[in-house]
Formats: structure tokens, sequence, C-alpha cells
């Protein structure tokens, strides 16, 4: 079977990303041909495709790339015909939607966007667009990965029961505590001024604004002086950090607030660290609160993460209320910070890694994606 996978752009610090990758993996393991479109590939090209596309775009906005992007898709698979056309992002024509983005309708209401918004090209595309996967009598299969989507999506859509499949988690079993570098501590040393008695808070993930970056400096300086004092924030990902080193600076607590960058080490630093901090204002998911779970690491999560959910179940961590209240964070922060309550999330997220299945989301991806 010659399988169509489209993405509008990779780069190799995503969870969406890494998720499109695994599936291809699969696909390819199982016998069948690939033709990945993208408008932009970063980094290294694994083998894992047939052909690998990069579709050429001229707008000056994403979204007007992204139809771009769309129209020389299709009219590329009207002469190379292909069996099945897999979407990673919501656009016309696919045969499978992997659902990794929220419901756009339902976020703009939720953001309580004002109503000349709606009126904005942006806003008309992504509706048309996510409209066109999910809209009731279209035939597009749509896999979801969190119970969340399913509800949102037909709230705005009345989508078809028959027409959604919930997969499960898809880490990497490589990414296990078992495997988590036993030295981590003492490389993160090499990087950050930290002593071996310090707390260190992690956080992981592009997008600083919906990530909550912001939320995590206010927490920090909230803390007691001499708790502050011992507690850094290491922060992961590529996005603009300069509002966030503007309020750090403002609050006096720049030498504690460290940005890394994007990495291909987060296992590393998921060992380094004492708790993640992922107080997001919007995920859809969440691939890094499961991460870190699997490796061991206790979390400071948002309700509004689609894995939060996970660790209520496991005991690893704290599900902050909606709505949001940094005040709530401040003392959640302040409570967690204490080896005995780290140690005991420690073991429970340990023994939820070994007993449940966290890890099989690609093998039933691609059998949603062959038997369609």
């Amino acid at each position: 079977m010659l399988i169509a996978l489209c993405l509008y752009k990779y780069f190799p610090y995503g969870g969406l990303q890494r998720d499109f990758l695994a599936i291809a993996k699969t696909l390819r393991e199982q016998g069948h041909q690939i033709r990945i479109y993208t408008r932009e590939w970063e980094g290294d090209r694994p083998n894992i495709a047939n052909d690998l596309i990069l579709v050429p775009t001229k707008a000056l906005t994403n979204h007007g790339k992204d139809r771009e992007f769309n129209k020389w898709v299709l009219s590329h698979i009207k002469q190379h015909p292909v069996d099945r056309v897999v979407g990673f992002n919501k656009m016309p024509g696919l045969d499978v939607y992997y659902g990794a983005d929220v419901c756009y309708a339902e976020k703009i209401r939720q953001e309580k966007k004002g109503w000349l918004y709606r009126f904005t090209s942006r806003c008309r595309h992504y509706l048309e667009f996510e409209k066109s996967v999910l809209e009731k009598d279209a035939t597009t299969k749509i896999l979801i990965i969190s119970k969340k989507q399913k509800t949102d999506f037909q709230k705005h859509y009345q989508t078809e029961d028959s027409r959604f499949i919930l997969l499960p988690p898809g880490i990497s079993r490589d990414r296990r505590y078992q495997n988590i570098p036993k030295d981590a501590r003492n490389k993160l040393k090499d990087l950050v001024p930290i002593s071996s008695d310090d707390y260190v808070l992690l956080q992981i993930g592009s997008d600083f604004q919906r990530k909550g970056v912001d939320r995590s400096i206010l927490a920090l300086a909230s803390l007691p002086d001499e708790l502050r004092k011992k507690t850094h924030l290491i922060v992961l990902g590529k996005s603009n950090a300069t509002p966030c080193i503007q309020l750090a600076k403002k609050l006096e607590i720049s030498e504690k607030v460290h940005f890394l960058g994007g990495s291909n080490q987060v296992p590393s630093f998921i060992g380094s660290a004492d708790i993640l901090l992922h107080p997001a204002r919007s995920e859809n998911t969440g691939t890094v609160i499961l991460e870190a779970l699997v490796g061991g690491l206790p979390e400071i999560v948002t309700s509004e993460c689609g894995y939060a959910f996970y660790v209520e179940k496991a005991k690893t961590g704290i599900v902050l209320s909606t709505p949001f209240d940094q005040r709530e964070f401040n003392q959640k922060l302040r409570k967690a910070l204490n080896r005995k309550i780290l140690d005991e999330f420690k073991r429970n997220a340990c023994i939820f890694a070994d007993s449940e299945d966290l890890y099989s989301l690609a093998d039933y991806a691609a059998k949603a994606i062959v038997n369609k």
C-alpha cells in the first residue's frame, strides 16, 4: 500500500513530530510505501520514506502557506495517486486525520475572541479547514489521543461517533525510568550552576506563552527566600523567550531561570530534575507529561492538559484546578518541594510506567490507517 503522510512542518523537538515519525516507521516496517509531503523539514532525515517532497509555498502568512500546501498536494496526488492520504494537520482531502491539535472552534470560544476576529482571514481559514475534516457526513476517519477532543469536535461539528478512533499514548519505551542516564544530574551541573541539594524545576515545550512559562516564573518567584535560593527553573524549547526573560528580570530571579533552547537529550534532563512544571493554558494532550511520568519525574500540571488525568490516576503529582489560579500554583509548588513527597510521587510513577500501556500509539494508528 502506498500511503501519503502530510505534515506542514517537521522539527525534531515536537510531540506531534515524534508521533509522526513513529507512525511512519511502523507503517514502513509493515511493508508499506511512504510518501511524505511537508513545507519544511528541520534536522536529520531518517530513512522512513520512499519519497520526501518539500512543497513550495510563497505566501507570507502561515495560513496562506497552509492553503497553498494543501492545493499543491491534492494536485500532485491527483497526478500520482496513493492508497491513503493521512494528515497530521487539518486540511481538505484526507482519508485519515491524526488529531494532535485542539478543536480550533472551541479554542476561540474559550479565549473569548471578539466577533471581529471571526472575520479575519486567519480565523476563517482555520475554521474552514477544520470543518472540512470534522463536519457531519464527511468521510475522514479521525484518530484522537484524548477524549476531550471528541467532546469538543462533536459540540461544534456533530461528528459521527463511528468516525473516531481513540488511541493509547505512544511514549517510546526507551524513555522509561530504567533507561534514564545515571549521571544526568552531574551533566546538568556542566550547564547550570546548581548544588547537589538544590531543587530543579523543569519545563519543556515550544510556544512558551501557551505552555505557561510565565506562570512557572511567577511561582518560582513566590517561594520563601531560603527555598527560592536553592531552586532553579530549566526551560527547554524553541520560542520567543524575551517576555519571560524580562519577567524573570523584573522579579529579580534571572539567575534562577535558565533557557537552554531545544534539545534531543530530554531523558537526561528528566533524570536531572526534581519536578516537571506544565501549567499550560491549553494543551490537547501534553506528551511531555507522560514522558516525565515514565521517566519517574513528579509533575504539576493544569487540568487543561488532555493527559492530566494520568497524573491523578497514577498519583505522580498535582493537577491544578480550573479556572487557573496563580496563588494555588504558588502554594502547591511550595508544598511539593519536599523530598519525602517527591520520593512518593516518583515511586508511584515507576509503578505506573511498568503496569500501564502508555506505548502502543503507533501500532494502533498504523492499523487504523491501513484498515480505513
